[in-house]
């Protein structure tokens, strides 16, 4: 059952009512806000505030500043009095479950069109991109094709210039020879005259771009592995179009709570928030939908860790690590986090031996860590039984 508060204040003006909720210590990201024209929810678990207003208000117009202690509602009311009370009197359940199923309603179709608008914004947003980049392209082929046309007309003059020098030079052998003082020079001469061409001048050089199709991988290709990176490739593209095979069961969920990528996003924020249940099903429901993702089942091991489930926890690492397959250094970071999560796991356990394989297969992916360079170490202390006060590290 929540703990109702009852601890908040009012205030009223003809026009408006404020109302003033403490959170308790709650965070921000907590607190969970439903509000109609006739109703206010704020909930921040385990504390409940409910008020069914005396008169009705203006929802589309009302306000709401949350901060670390205290939630302040500004309501403008539909009809300017001053009221007898806050909130109407009433113990009816059946009249206050009615008004909370409506404001659920209202609340759901306010969240839908704000999706809608924001998936608007998002292919507006896209669609502008798009033609922003077919606009630099035409540009570019029009820049291109300019440097075409000057090139083209460039070498079509020095070409006209050329064929004029060479008619000249052919002008010059035939025209009228001198008189010739000996017939043998004279005919050396001419016959030196006929054959003698001017070699055209040299065209000036230009630089030519060179550009090269990018890896997906950026190491050097005597350093690569093509083989593995290619083989983790397909294993992502074929993640990515997988798709669980009981959706018949989920045929209520929303088009959003059937995308795997949105619950992981939505099950990261609870878990920041530290709502760990939320992030657990979150993360569960996308396992459903594609269970081939293995950092759905490395963040759900992170949750497993917070909750104490220790043992799933390791069963969720151990499944990450195997999907995390062929070893390329793309999937590094994430066989990190996997090992590292699995190995605190075994810790917590008391598997010490197991732990320190797992934290020593980490320092291999990152030998200079420090962090797990003295985790190891503690580790190996404890197995010695030279560190006997330490274990509290992993419990």
């Amino acid at each position: 059952m929540p703990l109702h508060v009852t601890d908040f204040t009012w205030t009223q003006t003809d026009s408006a009512v404020h109302v003033c909720v403490p959170l308790k210590g709650a965070k921000t990201g907590s607190v969970d806000v439903v509000s109609t024209d006739e109703y206010l929810k704020v909930h921040f678990p385990p504390f409940l505030f409910e008020a069914f207003w005396f008169r009705p208000v203006v929802d589309e117009r009302s306000s709401a500043k949350i901060s670390d202690g205290v939630a302040v509602f500004t309501l403008p009311k539909r009809s300017q009095q001053v009221w007898e009370r806050l909130m109407r009197n009433t113990d009816d359940k059946e009249t206050r479950r009615t008004i909370r199923e409506r404001a659920l309603k209202e609340q759901q179709l306010k969240v839908s069109a704000e999706n809608k608008r924001r998936a608007e914004n998002l292919q507006a947003e896209r669609r502008f991109a798009v033609e922003a980049t077919m606009k630099l392209e035409n540009e570019e082929r029009d820049q291109i094709q300019k440097m075409k046309d000057a090139e083209r007309e460039r070498t079509t003059v020095e070409l006209a210039a050329w064929q004029n020098h060479l008619n000249q030079a052919r002008t010059r052998t035939t025209g009228p020879e001198p008189e010739p003082t000996s017939p043998g020079r004279n005919q050396l001469d001419a016959e030196k005259k006929k054959n003698w061409v001017e070699v055209p001048p040299l065209r000036p050089g230009r630089t030519i771009g060179v550009t090269f199709t990018p890896r997906d991988f950026p190491t050097a290709l005597r350093e690569s592995r093509v083989p593995e990176e290619e083989e983790w490739l397909r294993k992502q593209a074929e993640a990515r179009r997988g798709v669980g095979s009981d959706l018949t069961e989920l045929k209520d969920l929303t088009e959003e709570e059937k995308n795997p990528d949105w619950l992981k996003e939505r099950g990261d924020k609870c878990f920041r928030s530290g709502d760990h249940l939320g992030a657990l099903n979150a993360y569960s429901l996308a396992l459903r939908l594609n269970n081939k993702l293995p950092a759905l089942y490395s963040n759900r091991a992170a949750v497993h860790l917070k909750l104490r489930n220790l043992h799933k926890a390791i069963e969720d690492c151990s499944q990450a690590l195997d999907l995390l397959s062929p070893v390329v250094g793309a999937n590094a970071a994430a066989r990190l986090r996997a090992s590292v999560r699995r190995g605190s796991a075994f810790c917590q356990l008391q598997l010490y031996a197991e732990g320190l394989q797992d934290y020593e297969a980490a320092l291999k992916i990152d030998p200079h860590n420090e962090a797990l360079q003295e985790d190891a170490q503690r580790i190996r202390d404890i197995i010695q039984g030279s560190a006997a006060g330490q274990t509290e590290r992993w419990t």
